[in-house]
């Protein structure tokens, strides 16, 4: 443990928040909610307010969130329980509340219909000088980890900013919020895909999770110049009209070198160049088989790894070569016959 984290290891007296292996010193007491901040990097409003690189003032804060549903809820449910359940957590000095922001937009709402009643909110103060990592990693294990209430373009948007602004590498991150390196690198590459070509809809976050999730579609990407801005057009535009084109049917055209060029070239539109890649075959499951293996039996390495094999592992092989080519050649006779 650093010296930083050595300083807020928990006594042996005292209430602690655990994070990530530390004992964090907490207080819980009751504060103003007039005198409460509310934290300007929460995930569920930053993609919106920030979108234009200016910080956002506390009451634009305020009210985007009092727009969202799950505030208009959680209002009720407040006002229901006559109070919170659950205390919101407070950086010391700057009250930022680091988690809770929706609660503190409730309690605010509910302040002005009766500002006596809903004056003071119950909160747990964390050290005024916690190390941010610890800030993130607690938020991580509340909303990616823990209850998983954010939006994936919004644990996208949270992991992006911790490893540009605080330049994190995606394996500390891994750590950090208990998700694999795999996963977080590719949030942070859907995330930075949207932002490099202008997409600001978040509710399209799945069609570039998909785009980016193929490796059909990778080939394509790498084969055609401009692809990308051709399929981002094509699904800002309502051309491409659902995620589920991506996932399923644009790997068809890609799969059809001939359509995939007509497609990226314009003379065939998405559902044109679909109808013909399926006319073509590409839609066919034993043909995508088929060609996986021949891909893969064509490349150097597999050979020079046949290759290599010695004794009854040839052997082995050699017979395997020997049934294929004899079963191949029976299938090929019959489907020339039907042509």
């Amino acid at each position: 443990m650093n010296a930083a984290r050595a300083k807020l290891a928990a006594s042996d007296q005292g209430e602690t928040l655990l994070i990530r292996g530390v004992e964090v010193p907490v207080t819980t007491t009751s504060i103003e909610q007039s005198h409460l901040r509310f934290f300007v990097e929460n995930p569920r409003v930053y993609s919106i307010l920030r979108a234009d690189g200016v910080e956002p003032s506390q009451a634009e804060i305020e009210r985007k969130l009092l727009e969202m549903d799950h505030v208009k809820a959680l209002i009720q449910d407040i006002k229901r329980d006559g109070g919170l359940t659950d205390p919101v957590v407070v950086r010391a000095g700057s009250l930022e509340v680091l988690e809770g922001n929706s609660r503190l937009a409730a309690y605010r709402a509910l302040g002005r219909l009766d500002p006596i009643k809903w004056a003071r909110m119950k909160c747990r103060m964390l050290p005024e000088k916690i190390d941010e990592s610890l800030i993130f990693a607690l938020l991580g294990q509340y909303h990616i980890k823990g209850k998983k209430d954010w939006a994936p373009f919004e644990q996208a948007g949270f992991l992006y900013r911790r490893s540009k602004a605080h330049d994190i590498e995606s394996d500390q991150l891994a750590l950090e919020i208990g998700l694999s390196k795999r996963k977080v690198e590719h949030l942070i590459a859907t995330y930075q895909f949207m932002l490099d070509h202008g997409e600001a809809d978040t509710a399209r976050w799945s069609y570039y999770d998909e785009y980016l999730k193929s490796s059909t579609i990778k080939k394509a990407r790498l084969k055609v110049s401009g692809f990308d801005g051709l399929v981002v057009a094509k699904i800002k535009s309502g051309e491409i009209a659902r995620a589920v084109d991506v996932r399923d049917r644009l790997p068809v055209i890609c799969d059809a070198p001939k359509t995939l060029q007509k497609f990226a070239s314009g003379s065939y539109d998405f559902e044109d160049a679909h109808e013909h890649a399926v006319e073509a075959g590409a839609d066919s499951a034993p043909y995508r088989r088929l060609a996986k293996f021949r891909q893969w039996l064509a490349k150097p390495e597999v050979e020079a790894a046949l290759g290599r094999a010695q004794g009854e592992t040839r052997k082995k092989i050699v017979f395997e070569f020997d049934k294929l080519a004899s079963r191949l050649e029976a299938i090929r006779g019959k489907l020339r016959s039907k042509t």
